[in-house]
């Protein structure tokens, strides 16, 4: 076997155990039945010591209370909801720009849900006492709150919750929204109760029972989120579980002080609710698992405050609830919500997968459609490989012209494969001919397969982007499936679960395996049986193994061969080398029938 073949075959093998590994880890995930029990959604009273003087947040609200409570209507351009009187809870709301499914008529993406329905997720906000008053004067997460004037919460119109306890302190929140996902809190207190008052505020995201659209799947974090002073930090659900017990209040508990910035919540596949301080101010962040109840919790306790007799005090606390948009959270963290970039998920190769899909959302602004920006990113991607790829392709042509000489060696040296090495790598060397070279590309395509693939994944732009024609979403496998002829018989194909989703193959992953095909054409298939079996069965393998992959991922896997097969085409060509595509392909089908 020359050395050429042995690096091609080295190669393919490689990528090929790599695909496999990777498929086998981390396999596409397919959708989940969405089982839910409603008493997860309702909590039961969980009753926790006091801390430090200060009064805990606890899960024991009213669910009936909360139904029947006044509310604040929640319009926006992008978002739609309410706030509950109750406990001042934003607990209702949708994404008007997104929906559940490409179905007609579906339903738009809830992000939160009140008490009482299940899987109920929402926010609140409130003071703890530390010195000068008690708990019983304190709001708590029962509290029924007055609204002061504007009872309907726009960009342009905030709104103001009031209480006051009777005995000289009046709370005021001030709850304000922007155009996008972001609300502002400002929550103030006003002391005339005669006396000096030590208080905190706090805000705090609360989730009944872990989702039941969890994916679960290894690549991507969904769970409690948050940054410390610039340190990114990602705990699972399974994760907040099993923290170790916080004997004070007996709750599975991690606290982390922030000095001067920092942001503590929740982040799903696509959405994401995160409590964020105003930049420079201290507080206290926590992520607590409730198991009497099974309720997960996030907060952000505020440094304490001093509120003199006939004084006023407040904070501000900004919350992100909303969809995970590139372009929103950057803008977020230009505007002051330090590194809330990555909230998204970049993976291990964010080095890679940050810039990659910078550039392609570029490309999909420029283009408007991003089944074409994908093919743009793999086109600038060959273009910044170009000289590596010429080397290597440079290197093969020579190997190919040095085939007699490689002949005469192995005559000259017989059975001495020592000598047969020395007399090889001597004429490499003559010739500057680097046989790794061939290699080279391929190995350096894995990192950047692996981190399109995460970013097709990860990313929202690709949620429900469509292509053209039978591709409407760009992060699902091709719906089309040779069962029904793509389309021309007139019956549904099988579910793509189990066995089928390597055997319901669609348009793109045939495509897939004829353009490898052909690129293989550019070459003489191996002399070696067990050589031409290997590159022979390789693009079939590799098309069912990508079939079932985002059709994103496949589009660029398409257009990267197709650009490779041109690329090798001409640069052999200007070595004086040309390859017969038309006559590989004759030799190939007479091979076969001869076998």
């Amino acid at each position: 076997m020359d050395d050429q073949n042995k690096n091609l075959i080295l190669a393919s093998v490689l990528s090929m155990l790599v695909l496999i590994v990777w498929f086998v880890l981390f396999p596409p995930p397919v959708p989940e039945e969405q089982v839910t029990d409603a008493a997860d959604a309702i909590s039961t009273p969980v009753e926790l010591p006091a801390t430090d003087q200060e009064t805990q947040v606890v899960a024991d609200e009213q669910v009936a209370t909360t139904a029947e409570a006044a509310r604040v209507t929640v319009d926006t351009p992008r978002i739609s909801g309410s706030i509950s009187t109750v406990g001042a809870r934003l607990d209702t709301l949708q994404l008007k720009d997104f929906r559940v499914s490409l179905d007609e008529g579906a339903e738009n993406v809830r992000v939160l849900k009140p008490l009482g329905e299940d899987e109920a997720f929402y926010s609140a906000f409130g003071w703890m006492t530390l010195s000068g008053t008690d708990a019983t004067a304190m709001p708590t997460p029962d509290t029924i709150w007055e609204i002061q004037g504007n009872d309907v919460l726009t960009p342009d119109a905030p709104v103001t919750l009031t209480w006051n306890n009777g005995q000289g302190l009046n709370f005021i929140h001030e709850v304000s929204v922007d155009e996008d996902f972001l609300f502002t809190v400002r929550q103030s207190v006003e002391n005339t109760s005669g006396q000096e008052v030590t208080l905190r505020p706090y805000g705090l995201l609360r989730r009944h029972g872990e989702p039941s659209n969890v994916k679960n799947f290894f690549i991507l974090h969904e769970g409690i989120i948050r940054m410390t002073d610039g340190e990114l930090a990602e705990d699972g659900y399974s994760d907040v579980v099993d923290f170790d017990i916080d004997p004070r209040e007996g709750t599975h508990a991690d606290r982390q002080d922030v000095a001067e910035s920092g942001w503590i919540g929740f982040t799903d596949h696509y959405w994401m609710s995160v409590l964020a301080p105003e930049k420079g101010t201290g507080f206290r962040s926590t992520a607590k698992y409730f198991e009497a109840s099974n309720i997960y919790q996030t907060e952000a306790v505020l440094n304490p405050l001093v509120v003199a007799n006939g004084t006023a005090v407040s904070a501000t606390t900004q919350m992100f609830v909303g969809a995970k948009e590139w372009e929103t959270i950057r803008n977020y963290e230009k505007t002051g919500i330090e590194g809330f970039l990555d909230s998204i998920d970049w993976g291990w190769f964010f080095f890679i997968t940050k810039p990659m899909f910078a550039v392609l959302h570029w490309l999909n602004l420029l283009i408007g459609n991003m089944g074409w920006a994908i093919i743009g990113l793999t086109l600038l991607i060959k273009a910044l490989l170009f000289p590596l790829a010429y080397k290597s392709y440079v290197s093969m042509a020579k190997m190919k012209e040095l085939q007699p000489e490689m002949e005469k060696i192995k005559k000259q040296a017989g059975d001495d494969r020592q000598k047969m090495q020395q007399m090889t790598m001597k004429l490499y060397q003559e010739k500057k001919v680097n046989p790794a070279a061939g290699c080279l590309p391929i190995l350096v395509q894995i990192p950047i397969f692996f981190s399109l693939y995460k970013v097709i994944f990860v990313t929202l732009e690709l949620r429900h982007a469509p292509w053209f024609g039978w591709i409407k979403d760009l992060s699902a496998p091709d719906p089309s499936s040779i069962w029904n002829l793509f389309g021309l018989l007139p019956y549904a194909v099988p579910s793509q679960d189990g066995i089928f989703v390597f055997i319901a193959l669609g348009i793109l992953p045939i495509l897939l395996g004829i353009s490898m095909w052909l690129q293989q054409k550019l070459n003489p298939a191996p002399t070696d049986p067990t050589q031409a079996m290997i590159f022979a069965w390789m693009p079939w393998v590799f098309m069912f193994m990508l079939g079932s992959f985002a059709s994103g991922l496949v589009i660029y896997w398409i257009a990267n061969n197709m650009i490779t097969f041109t690329q090798q085409y001409l640069i052999m060509r200007s070595q004086g080398f040309k390859p017969d595509v038309f006559g590989n392909i004759r030799q190939s089908f007479q091979r076969n029938k001869a076998e």
